[in-house]
């Protein structure tokens, strides 16, 4: 049989995930099929690498003492009473067994820790099994069907269909499960405008499942090829789900990302990448889709040690522009960001009198000639909303002194159902205009800073680049967001002028 295909592997890999739909809701049979395909990959490799060193050293027995004793022989050290062949005899107790199985291969592979043993196959809800053994059974007997050994298929491939996997579980999950996943088109386009160079350091904050550092390996090897080993690149993320953080480990180990370290926690409030205590560790890469609008106490910002909000405190109902001053704090003096951010961070604010906190620190960004680009992105792409959303790119070391690149890539897009996505033309056409700093009519038009000055720090692409005539329409989930904001500002007025009245003796 030859090499299973990318559509083959996903068509198979659906089957096996399809055997255990009924019983377990769609946001949670991926904590069970993705660690078991897992397994199955883990375990054909093994078995590879325990044949090859048969012959090495004359006889199954030998290789068995010898591994056992020296576990760096092989990527993974698997006991002998927990191989898959042991698993396959299982008609009963499997629940337990996986259970038993994915915990001894923790304790013998230092690197699994906190990976795969953290789903119970056993558990149960009101006194029921949440997954029965008959439906695990039929999930190892259809994964069962195909090897996932080193001359089986590659390790892209498998991650891919990995990724496939993730993206439909997230289709079938609902809106929050957009927060652990950013569509491949997307992510890839974040990497062609990153282009990462050799020994770059790459981070994600919240890194989610992993992808946008994944796809940062993939462009790197796409222009220095596969067995480019001189200075490889470095790959850090930090997620606060322990469920996703085992995802994300799990998808890195698949794809051979050996120089990646994935930390667990909130990177707002406990950043895990420090040189000093009080000091972020620095970055070449910085790559993130964060919860769009989210919510964080202003105490955030004001007891902040690592000296992150510098151009000031985001509104308490929308950390985008605290999640941007986190990300810079972690750039190193030639470093670069692109991330994903609500449509409305980059105009909310502008047009109005007075003070407004998302304006201000755009304002700052702005005249300190950091922002190089912006890319608005077609609607009815991301998984937790139909917004478009928008790509900003901050550069320490801008070539276009002065200007801004805009891109209204609205129009590119294929629709789909659920959701529309980019084709392979439109990533292509994208990257091109910003890496070769392109204009293009309709699409494209290099800004200078003193034009966004004199609209307010307004840096909406569709503001300077319009497909239509028609006036830009404030989105309802940013016109919320603008009238929390004012709130805001009122309940602080209300406290300020209360002080002043009794300090006057009213």
């Amino acid at each position: 049989m030859g090499k299973l295909d990318t559509s083959e592997l996903s068509n198979w890999l659906w089957d096996a995930a399809s055997q255990i739909r009924g019983p377990v809701e769609a946001a949670k049979y991926k904590d069970y099929i993705l660690p078991l395909i897992f397994i199955k990959r883990l375990s054909d490799v093994f078995d590879d690498e325990m044949a090859k060193l048969t012959e090495q050293f004359g006889d199954e027995e030998t290789t068995e003492e010898i591994v056992a004793e020296d576990h760096s022989y092989v990527r993974v050290y698997i006991p002998p009473e927990y191989r898959w062949t042991e698993l396959k005899q299982k008609s009963t107790g499997i629940g337990e067994f996986l259970t038993d199985m994915v915990r001894a291969l923790a304790r013998e592979n230092n690197r699994l820790e906190g990976v795969i043993n953290t789903v119970d196959f056993n558990a149960t809800t009101s006194g029921q099994r949440i997954i029965s053994d008959d439906a695990l059974k039929s999930l190892v007997d259809v994964l069962s069907k195909h090897r996932l050994g080193l001359e089986d298929v590659e390790p892209d491939i498998i991650g891919r269909a990995y990724e496939y996997l993730i993206r439909k579980f997230v289709e079938g999950s609902g809106q929050s499960a957009g927060e652990f996943y950013t569509p491949r088109e997307v992510a890839l386009l974040m990497a062609r405008i990153l282009n990462p160079e050799p020994g770059e350091s790459c981070y994600d904050p919240t890194c989610g499942s992993a992808g946008l550092l994944i796809k940062c390996k993939l462009r790197f090897e796409e222009k220095f090829g596969k067995d480019y080993k001189e200075k490889p690149l470095q790959f850090f993320g930090q997620e606060i789900q322990p469920s996703t953080f085992a995802m994300a480990k799990m998808n890195a180990f698949i794809h051979d990302m050996h120089n990646t370290t994935i930390g667990l926690g909130d990177s707002m409030n406990r950043p895990k990448f420090l040189d000093e205590d009080t000091k972020l560790k620095k970055f070449d890469i910085v790559t993130a889709n964060p919860m769009w609008n989210q919510n964080f106490k202003e105490s955030v910002y004001e007891n902040d040690t690592y000296g992150r909000f510098q151009f000031g405190f985001p509104p308490s109902n929308t950390a985008d522009w605290g999640w941007v001053q986190h990300m810079s704090a972690s750039l190193s003096e030639n470093g670069r960001i692109a991330v994903v951010l609500d449509t409305g961070a980059v105009s909310r604010g502008s047009g109005n009198t007075g003070k407004n906190k998302e304006r201000d620190i755009r304002k700052e960004y702005v005249e300190k000639d950091l922002i190089e680009s912006v890319i608005l992105m077609p609607e009815n792409m991301f998984f937790n909303t139909s917004a478009p959303g928008i790509i900003l790119i901050i550069n320490q070391n801008k070539k276009h002194k002065k200007e801004v690149l805009l891109i209204n890539a609205s129009p590119l897009y294929k629709k789909g159902n659920p959701k529309n996505f980019l084709e392979e033309k439109h990533i292509k056409q994208i990257a091109d205009l910003y890496l070769n700093w392109k204009e293009e009519d309709d699409i494209s038009k290099a800004v200078e800073v003193k034009e966004i000055v004199k609209n307010d720090y307004n840096l909406s692409p569709s503001r300077y680049v319009s497909q239509s005539s028609g006036e830009e329409v404030l989105p309802l989930e940013d016109a919320v967001v603008l009238l929390q904001e004012a709130e805001e500002e009122r309940v602080k007025a209300d406290k300020e002028l209360n002080k002043v009245l009794k300090e006057l003796g009213f």
